[in-house]
């Protein structure tokens, strides 16, 4: 299975241009040149989409569970024996380091869909006896037609984490990945009808936001929208979908604390908080980049921080040395660094990085950037409160519990926190009063695909993950029969 240079659609069943037959480039961040071309779709491309989705809904929405298991773990089964294909394409499309992509996004994908697959053949309703005179049960059965749309960060990993729960409950599905990130969910169709998947079950549309992503928001039969992606575009999905009555799940930005106690293990938190600070160059909504630390460690976790983070090698994602790729574009980049100097303006240090790497020979016009870390900011300016999406993290001291609260619940954001200490009690004291949708204590992005996953306040809406994904796909119906 291998990448091509001119994408196709996925549509009822085929591998078809868009009606137009327009393209847009896909750039290689790690040398910043194009090197393959994606659809330019647009609303009647949607159109298309959905009507053989429409065609294919009562067939799949009957199969039964044990179909839809088997071919969703064929697909699975089909993820995993091209593993490291896919991660070549992954690591290309987004300039992560190949290895990333081969022990983490792509193992990920085929559990994904092999977790759900499994789950709905457990996926139960409830009933409720009155004594004497009914019982009612309930029915969940698949909404139809449904929309997902996902971004450039994870882009296998997240796509499947969407689109599995919807075809494993029976929905059909009208999906966009990110135009940025397109190849994995290129090579996820050519899996497709290798796994034998009922044409227009799944249909992938590729192309920009604004056209293609748009007219999946807004086609009035498409009955549920599940995103993940900036707060401005969610706010965007939900003043479109929300009058429209369309169920939403929305998994948005995050801007999440990294709280670290006196009392932690010291050795097992530094290695943790690199972790969380720049996978994936920082390019996680999940990553911890306002790092909160209990004065007496301060000095000692700064110095050791500084000095690991210098450490990380900065380069090809095809080298087995590389710690951090490419970033996944020039204006990212960019952005990213405009972060930097707008911290300098508000007061901060940069104690290391915040600089664009000069590679030379083929990687010469890439996009790499040493990552960064600041100090001496306040925690209300925007560096510590606007999500930056990057290899940058601020670090502050603090004294109390009480102030290391106001400063981790200071910000619009509530996705995720991290707490480092031995003591139980307290951790689960921090945890209770955290304003987030996930709290990680002694670890980071350690995740169970049973438990529930989103964020709050302007983190997004709705969760994913377990039962909650296969609940949002699904409509609740009570039956009740009188005796």
């Amino acid at each position: 299975m291998s990448p091509d240079k001119y994408i196709k659609n996925y549509i009822d069943g085929a591998l078809v241009p868009a009606i137009s037959g327009e393209y847009l480039d896909n750039v290689n961040p790690a040398i910043g040149q194009v090197y393959s071309h994606i659809p330019a779709s647009e609303a009647s491309d949607v159109q298309r989409a959905y009507e053989a989705a429409e065609r294919a809904f009562p067939e799949w929405s009957k199969a039964g569970v044990q179909k839809r298991f088997r071919i969703l773990t064929r697909l699975a089964d089909i993820i995993e024996q091209n593993l490291d294909a896919f991660a070549k394409a992954e690591s290309i499309d987004s300039g992560k380091p190949f290895r990333n992509a081969q022990t983490i996004d792509i193992p990920r994908a085929h559990q994904n869909i092999r977790f759900f697959a499994t789950a709905i053949m457990h996926f139960s309703s409830e009933s409720h006896h009155m004594e004497g005179e009914a019982i009612n049960f309930t029915l969940r059965q698949p909404i139809g037609v449904v929309g997902c749309i996902s971004p450039w960060n994870l882009p296998l990993y997240l796509f499947t984490w969407k689109i599995a729960p919807a075809l494993a409950t029976g929905n059909c599905v009208v999906a966009k990945p990110s135009e940025v990130t397109p190849m994995t969910a290129y090579l996820l169709s050519k899996a497709c009808i290798e796994a034998g998947l009922p044409p227009g079950v799944l249909n992938i549309v590729h192309g920009e936001g604004p056209k293609a992503g748009q007219a999946i928001i807004e086609h009035p039969k498409i009955k549920a929208i599940s995103f993940t992606g900036g707060t401005n575009t969610g706010r965007k999905i939900a003043a479109t979908a929300a009058p429209m009555f369309k169920k939403l799940s929305l998994e948005l930005g995050g801007k999440n604390p990294n709280i670290i106690f006196a009392d932690c293990d010291f050795d097992k938190m530094i290695v943790g908080t690199l972790k969380s600070s720049f996978s994936n160059n920082g390019q996680i909504c999940l990553c911890g980049s306002r790092i909160y630390v209990e004065r007496p460690i301060y000095d000692k976790f700064k110095e050791e921080l500084v000095k690991r983070t210098k450490f990380l090698k900065v380069g090809d994602p095809f080298s087995s040395v590389t710690d951090l790729g490419a970033m996944v574009s020039r204006s990212h980049m960019e952005k990213v660094m405009s972060y930097v100097a707008l911290a300098e303006v508000e007061g901060g240090k940069i104690l290391c990085g915040g600089e664009q790497v000069e590679m030379k020979g083929e990687h010469e016009g890439g996009y790499y950037l040493r990552p960064a870390v600041i100090e001496g900011l306040p925690h209300d300016c925007r560096t510590n409160q606007e999500e930056i999406f990057g290899p940058v993290v601020t670090i502050m001291p603090f004294d109390t519990e009480e102030e290391v609260l106001k400063y981790a619940n200071g910000t619009d954001y509530g996705l995720s926190a991290t707490l480092w200490t031995k003591d139980i009690t307290k951790a689960n004291r921090i945890a209770e009063s955290i304003q987030a949708g996930i709290v990680w204590v002694n670890c980071w992005l350690l995740r169970d695909l049973r438990t529930p996953f989103g964020g709050v306040k302007s983190s997004g809406v709705g969760r994913e993950g377990g039962l909650e994904a296969l609940r949002f796909f699904t409509e609740a119906k009570n039956v009740c029969f009188k005796y």
